[in-house]
């Protein structure tokens, strides 16, 4: 199976307004064609991830996209064209504010789109079952 996946500068958007730079590894894999994982760093220590449907994320590139625990959404930041990623943790309500600069999100979308071209994926969901039900 085949993998990408990339490190993205991300701007967290707290609450007073001021900017937490980390960074983002970006992940795609073929054997899960419909996600897209982020892992988030800040100051080498690992924060909880997140899966976003790669579409979603490739329309929040244009538009906005989304209700509920994640949105995304096209914006004009002071670095040019970004895309605004909401986030909310359903278990406390809390939420985040992402900005990431749109060139790097739709290169690595690209190089995804290589791996498994948009409107071919498949999901087996008979192998799916078979794991499931084997545990």
């Amino acid at each position: 199976m085949s993998r990408v996946s990339a490190l993205i500068a991300v701007r967290l958007h707290a609450s007073a307004g001021d900017e937490v730079p980390l960074l983002g590894r970006f992940s795609y894999d073929q054997a899960d064609p419909f996600a897209v994982r982020v892992e988030f760093f800040a100051h080498q220590a690992a924060l909880p991830y997140w899966c976003f449907d790669r579409q979603m994320l490739a329309e929040g590139l244009e538009r906005p996209v989304g209700e509920g625990d994640v949105t995304f959404r096209p914006q004009w930041t002071a670095s040019g064209r970004a895309i605004r990623i909401g986030l909310r943790d359903c278990a406390d309500g809390q939420g985040a504010v992402l900005h990431i600069d749109a060139q790097p999100v739709a290169r690595f979308l690209e190089e995804t789109y290589a791996v498994t071209a948009p409107g071919t994926e498949v999901f087996d969901a008979d192998a799916f079952l078979d794991e499931l039900l084997a545990r």
